[in-house]
C-alpha cells in the first residue's frame, strides 16, 4: 500500500511501527510547513535512495549536474559527509571539466560549473573551477563578447546564469553581471519577440511558443507555458539574487520578475498543491508533476525568506506545494515519482506517473528542501 493511502487510514488504525517526523508532518494541515526535522528527513530519504541506486555518479551534462547541485544543497543543509564525497567523486571523474570543453558557449554545458563552484567553496583549490571560469571568461571578455543570443531557450537561464553571477562575485568583476544581463535581456525581450510574457507573467520555453515566433497554442487555444521551463527560470532568479549585490542596478528587475512569476503561480496552483505541466490551460494534459513543482518551491522559499515576496500571502502556497511532493511523490523508500522526463513541452515524456523519476527531478527536490528547511521551525 502506498504511504499516502496508509496515512489516510491512520486515524482509524493503530500504528504498527515508529512514527517519524515526516509522518507527523503529513498529519498537519496542508497549508502549514512541517518542522525542520521533517524536511531534513525527507531530503535524506530521497537523496539516500538515489545514491544507493547509482554507484556510478554519471555524466557531467545538465541533467546529472542538476542532481549534484541538489546534493550539494543537501550537504549544506545536513553536513552529511557522504553527500560531499559523492559529489566530489562525480567531479573528479570528469576532472572538473565541461561536457563541451572550455570553448563551449552552450548553457547546458555550464550547469556542471555550479557544482564545481559549490565544491570550491568547501574545499578551495583553483583547479576545481578552472574550466568553468575559462569558459565563461571567454564569453565575457574574449570570444565575441558582443554576442548575446546564446540563451535561446528558457532552461538556459538556470544552467548558465548562476555560475556567471557567482564568478562575478568571486572575482569582483562586474563584467560578468553585465554580460549575464545582456544575454538574459535578449532571451526575455528579443528572442522570438521575447520569451517572457508580461500579461501572463510567465516564460515561453522557446520561440516555438512565443507569439513573435511560432506562437503555438494548446488544443483549447491558450498559450503554452511549460511548468518545468518556468521552474528553471524561477530557480535561476533565486540563485542569482542570492549572490548579486542588492546595489547592482539590474537586481530590481530580477526581483520584479520573481514577484510577477509568484503572482502567476499563486493563481495556477492545483488544489492538491502541485502545478500542472501546462500552466495556462488546466485542461491541457492535467497531472501532478514533481520537477516543476519542486523548482517553484525552491524559488518560493528563497523569495519568502529574503523578503522579495510577502510571507503571509505565499507561505501557504509553498507549504501546499512542499507537502504535496512529500505526501504524493516521495515513495516510502525515498524514490521520487511524478517527474516528467526530459523534454521541452507539456506533451514530452508521457505518461507522467507515480513511478516516473529522473536525476534532475531529484536535484530539484533537494534544492527545494534545502530552502524550505531554512523557513521551517
Amino acid at each position: 500500500m502506498r504511504r499516502r493511502n496508509f496515512l489516510r487510514l491512520s486515524a482509524a488504525l493503530p500504528l504498527a511501527g515508529p512514527v517519524t517526523a515526516a509522518d507527523r508532518a503529513l498529519a498537519a494541515p496542508a497549508d502549514v510547513l512541517p518542522g525542520r526535522a521533517a524536511v531534513v528527513e525527507s531530503v535524506r530519504r530521497v537523496n539516500d535512495h538515489w545514491i544507493n541506486g547509482h554507484g556510478d555518479p554519471g555524466d557531467n551534462r545538465w541533467a546529472r549536474a542538476t542532481y549534484f547541485g541538489g546534493t550539494m544543497a543537501a550537504y549544506r543543509l545536513t553536513g552529511e559527509p557522504r553527500y560531499l564525497a559523492y559529489a566530489e567523486s562525480w567531479a573528479e571523474k570528469h576532472d572538473y571539466g565541461l561536457a563541451g570543453g572550455v570553448a563551449t558557449r552552450h548553457a547546458d554545458d555550464h550547469n556542471a560549473g555550479q557544482v564545481y563552484l559549490d565544491i570550491h567553496e568547501v574545499r578551495g583549490g583553483e583547479e576545481r573551477i578552472a574550466d568553468i571560469e575559462a569558459s565563461l571568461h571567454r564569453m565575457v571578455h574574449t570570444d565575441r563578447p558582443e554576442k548575446d543570443d546564446d540563451w535561446w531557450w528558457v532552461d538556459a537561464l538556470h544552467m548558465a546564469m548562476p555560475p556567471m553571477a557567482r564568478l562575478g562575485a568571486l572575482r569582483g568583476d562586474s563584467a560578468y553581471w553585465a554580460k549575464m544581463y545582456a544575454l538574459y535581456d535578449h532571451t526575455k525581450r528579443v528572442r522570438g519577440g521575447g520569451l517572457y510574457d508580461y500579461t501572463h507573467e510567465l516564460w515561453y520555453r522557446d520561440d516555438t511558443w512565443s507569439p513573435g515566433g511560432g506562437g503555438r497554442l494548446s488544443p483549447d487555444g491558450r498559450p503554452v507555458f511549460w511548468s518545468r521551463g518556468n521552474g528553471w527560470a524561477y530557480a535561476a532568479h533565486a540563485k542569482v539574487l542570492a549572490v548579486l549585490p542588492s546595489t547592482d542596478r539590474r537586481a530590481p528587475e530580477y526581483r520584479w520578475n520573481v514577484q510577477g512569476m509568484s503572482r502567476a503561480l499563486l493563481a495556477r496552483q492545483r488544489p492538491d498543491g502541485f502545478w500542472n505541466p501546462s500552466l495556462a490551460d488546466p485542461g491541457h494534459l492535467p497531472s501532478r508533476e514533481s520537477s516543476g513543482t519542486a523548482l517553484f518551491c525552491f524559488g518560493l522559499a528563497h523569495a519568502i525568506r529574503t523578503g522579495v515576496i510577502d510571507r503571509a500571502t505565499y507561505l501557504p502556497v509553498l507549504a501546499r506545494g512542499w507537502n504535496a511532493l512529500v505526501r504524493d511523490a516521495v515513495h516510502p523508500d525515498g524514490r521520487l515519482g511524478w517527474v516528467q522526463g526530459i523534454g521541452d513541452r507539456p506533451e514530452s515524456s508521457r505518461p507522467i506517473t507515480y513511478e516516473s523519476t529522473a536525476d534532475f527531478g531529484v536535484g530539484a527536490f533537494l534544492l527545494a528542501g534545502s530552502q524550505v528547511a531554512r523557513l521551517a521551525s
